[in-house]
Formats: C-alpha cells, structure tokens, sequence
C-alpha cells in the first residue's frame, strides 16, 4: 500500500483549517491546532504562500486562504459547467453530422478533452476524455489560440512540432491562420495533426463574452469534405452548437 507523504497531508489540513471558522489564524493557533511545531507550521506556511495558496495579512500577521485557491477552484467550476451545459447540444451534433464531438478547454499549453460524444454508428472506438491535443495543429487548439489571448501566448512559447507535411508550424503562416479563424469563427485542421482525418471546431464563450473551451467535430477526411471542400453543413453545425452552449452559459448572441 503507498504511503502517504506527510508534509503534503500537513498542508492540505491547513488549507481545510483556513477554509473554516474564523477564516483568518495567527502561526500559533494553526500550529496548535494541527498539533504541529512552530518551525513546521512556518515552513509549510511559508511554502503554501510562496504559491499563492496561502497569504498573511501584513498588519496582524494572521495567515488566510490565497488567491490561486479561487483561481483553481473557479477552472474546476467552469470546466463542469461548460460540460454540463454542453451535454445536450454536442448529443445533437454528434446525431446530425454522423460524426464524433469533443468538447475542449486550455490546459497546461495544449487542449484537454473533456466530453466526448462517439460517432452514432456501430463501429469501435476509444473514449478521449483526458486526452490532450496541440494547440497549433487540431481545428480545437487554433480556436482556443485564436479567441483565447494565454492561449495564443501560451501556442508561442512552446515548440510547434511537425505532425504531417501539412502542419503549419512557422511563425507568420501561424499567425496568418488565427487571423483567418477570428474572421470566419471557425478553424479546420485538415490532416495537419492526424493523416486521414479532419476536424470542424468553433469557439464557446461565457457570460463575459470570455472564450472557455470549444467543440469540434471529427472524422474521416472523405466524409467531412465534399469536392475537396469543408462542408458547409457542418461548419454552420459546429457554429451553432457553439453558439448554443455559449448563450446557455450565459453569453447571449453573437
């Protein structure tokens, strides 16, 4: 059985201290109540706030739950939102383009599926929740990078690798790319990520009007093109799937 590592089990007890009661605490009632040290609650203390999960009130000198708590909490909130809100439309999509759907957001400098809808057909496939995508190459991470700004800095910073002959991977041709996806509001990658297969995506907003994730449709290059051309059926599917989780979450019209 793996054991469990202390200081990690120390820290997670005093972050769940702060969340209650009185909120705020000085060193000493946090090292009492723990059953903890002076030196040992300090020194977890002071890790906790070099991460911003913890901060200490400069004039009493008691310590509170940090900002980065909120941040993280309010992604996993959002994350579960979107999906909830999205389970429905992207059961349609799936149903009426004869297509897989996945839903995705930003996560750590690539795109994490987080729903998928399998292809309404009888042939196997494999779930992709938890799966992560580029960002640079499939129509879900040139959406995100497009309409997202971390994204877009965050595509830049990383090294854009070659998946097929058709992965546009230089600077400028990238650029030229988003460009052209905030004008019409969708992207399409064509086998620049996987040979034999294309991908539909667009992007899904919140109440700010924020982008928070997108939706794409993927399949078989033979079948989402027609005449070496996107169909335009799915584009407009794609679009007002998107539209729709986005006015369910509170977007409005766009």
């Amino acid at each position: 059985m793996a054991r469990n590592i202390q200081s990690l089990e120390r820290a997670a007890a005093m972050l769940r201290l702060l969340a209650g009661g009185e909120r705020r605490l000085g060193l000493s009632d946090i090292a009492s109540s723990l059953g903890l040290a002076k030196g040992t609650a300090h020194g977890i203390l002071r890790t906790l706030q070099q991460e911003g999960f913890v901060e200490q009130e400069a004039a009493s000198g008691r310590y509170q739950l940090g900002a980065e708590l909120l941040r993280l909490g309010t992604t996993y909130l959002d994350v579960h939102e979107l999906r909830a809100r999205a389970l429905v439309w992207t059961d349609d999509l799936a149903r009426s383009s004869g297509e897989s759907v996945h839903l995705g957001v930003l996560h750590q400098h690539g795109v994490l599926i987080v729903h998928h809808v399998f292809r309404p057909d009888d042939s196997r496939q494999v779930l992709e929740v938890g799966a992560m995508q580029p960002l640079h190459s499939t129509a879900l991470g040139k959406v995100l990078s497009a309409f997202d700004p971390v994204a877009h800095s965050e595509v830049l910073e990383v090294e854009r690798k070659s998946f097929t002959d058709r992965t546009i991977i230089d600077p400028e041709g990238f650029e030229g790319v988003l460009d052209l996806t905030r004008a019409r509001g969708y992207a399409a990658d064509v086998e620049e990520t996987w040979e034999g297969v294309a991908s539909i995506a667009a992007p899904i907003h919140d109440r700010r009007r924020m982008p928070v994730g997108a939706v794409a449709v993927t399949g078989a290059v033979e079948r989402l093109r027609r005449e070496g051309e996107l169909r335009p059926e799915l584009i407009a599917a794609v679009r007002d799937c998107a539209r729709a989780v986005s006015r369910d979450l509170g977007a409005g019209r766009f």
